[in-house]
């Protein structure tokens, strides 16, 4: 699977530096962050998709 959940994150983080983050590892094809529907604010937590199967592996092992 190529998407990626990332948890604790800080509620300002935003969609580009998580893309940043990730792009280190390989080709970004989406960052989804989820937010209370109520607030719109962030949760703290989002989902990455990568490219491959292997981006998102070498992005697990680098960020963990």
């Amino acid at each position: 699977m190529n998407k990626v959940y990332v948890g604790s994150l800080p509620f300002s983080a935003t969609e580009t530096q998580i893309n940043e983050m990730f792009a280190k590892y390989g080709k970004v094809n989406s960052v989804n962050i989820i937010t209370d529907k109520f607030t719109n604010r962030s949760r703290g937590f989002a989902f990455v998709e990568m490219e491959s199967e292997e981006a998102a592996q070498k992005a697990i092992a680098g960020l963990n």
